[in-house]
């Protein structure tokens, strides 16, 4: 199959009316639009409603300034040196794309689709001797942005880098393009190549795919899985639960079953980070919850491996359950060691993030930046001339 065609100018799709084209215009003024025409076959245009399309085209509630922030997790703080995050002992991201593939609108890394925001760094010099640096460091996640819209050239120098480091034995990367555009994937020798000699027995590399709805794992999907399987790295999946996407315990049972059938592990349901611009896909954590529970009930073993998880500023923390008004959490990452952690705390109707519960405050505190010079986008202007986080400015 053909590569597809990338559209990052909405008055090409004919099928949005062109009223409503006009006004989207002005959220694509602001945010960066960029979707395949492999994709847009996806959606049925004749639902107005249909999960795909909320997916990738733009919608009004994105220009809201009335809910959530920016860096909803406080990424900044993470931050050892441009372009690298240190958040948990074992595992640093090298945010090494400036660009996704897809750019999901529900995103909680969202600042990074505005055109007055540099954080990704092109150059991961500063990343890759900082993990050289870390010997407890044994896991590393390649981020952005979307890592697999980079050349193959870039990517093989990275994960050659990484592999003469020792002690990095599990390499990690996030990406959209396994249902975005799988064809990137199954149809590049060369970075299969790549994946394979860089993914053995003792050290694997790990695709950490980005499935929000079962209708996204086509035979080109299945081809791309197929074709990672066959070159030796493992593909799981993570998806936020989503209002007016996935946010059904058909659809998400349907989705547990077709990623198990496909050999893809689902790994977290994350309830979606209170981010500015996103409160149309946002859902109460009791809501959250209880569409989890009935879809793990309709499925498998293997598809009831997956973890619902809140990805806060102070770590990972699980849901176990929400009866009666109260939340049972433990903390499943911590970046202050308290892995395991278990709390019991009040849970308002209305709750819908970690901070939302009474009493929260008391399990953690905010962190401090770890790198002066990077300035967190909550504390952004217009101005351009502010420095940016993985800036030319930041890495002097």
């Amino acid at each position: 199959m053909a590569q597809p065609k990338y559209i990052t100018n909405i008055d090409r799709i004919t099928q949005i009316p062109a009223a409503e084209r006009e006004k989207l215009k002005q959220i694509t003024e602001k945010f960066v639009f960029r979707v395949n025409d492999y994709y847009l076959s996806l959606i049925d245009w004749d639902d107005p409603n249909d999960p795909i399309r909320k997916l990738v085209i733009p919608n009004t509630g994105e220009l809201s300034e009335e809910y959530g922030r920016w860096d909803a997790s406080d990424e900044d703080t993470n931050y050892v040196v441009p372009g690298c995050q240190h958040k948990y002992k074992t595992t640093a991201l090298l945010i090494c794309s400036e660009v996704c593939g897809a750019y999901c609108r529900y995103c909680f890394r969202k600042r990074l689709f505005r055109h007055d925001v540099k954080e990704a760094m092109s150059d991961v010099e500063p990343g890759l001797k900082y993990i050289s640096e870390h010997p407890e460091i044994n896991n590393v996640l390649l981020t952005g942005g979307d890592p697999l819209i980079l050349a193959t050239k870039k990517i093989k120098m990275i994960l050659e880098r990484l592999r003469a480091i020792d002690h990095v034995k599990i390499i990690r990367i996030g990406s959209k393009l396994p249902v975005f555009n799988p064809m990137r994937i199954y149809e590049d020798e060369e970075l299969l190549q790549v994946i394979r000699q860089h993914s053995s027995p003792e050290k694997r590399i790990y695709i950490m795919a980005h499935v929000n709805h079962p209708r996204e794992i086509t035979e080109q999907a299945r081809k791309c899985f197929q074709a990672l399987h066959d070159a030796g790295a493992i593909v799981v999946n993570q998806t936020p639960v989503l209002k007016g996407i996935n946010d059904d315990p058909d659809v998400l049972g349907e989705l547990l079953d077709k990623l198990s059938w496909a050999g893809v592990t689902p790994y977290y349901f994350f309830v979606n980070r209170p981010v500015r611009g996103n409160h149309d896909f946002v859902l109460t954590l009791e809501e959250v919850y209880n569409i989890v529970e009935q879809a793990k009930a309709k499925t498998s073993g293997l598809g009831k491996r997956v973890r619902l998880s809140m990805s806060h500023t102070s770590g990972k923390i699980e849901i176990l359950a929400i009866e009666n008004g109260k939340a049972y959490l433990k903390y499943h990452q911590s970046r202050d060691g308290n892995y395991g952690k278990f709390m019991v705390l009040d849970c308002p109707k209305d709750a819908t993030w970690f901070d939302d519960l009474p009493g929260n405050e008391k399990y953690w505190k905010k962190p401090e930046k770890k790198v002066e010079e990077i300035v967190s986008v909550n504390e952004l202007s217009d101005i351009p001339q502010k420095k940016r986080v993985g800036s030319a400015a930041a890495a002097k």
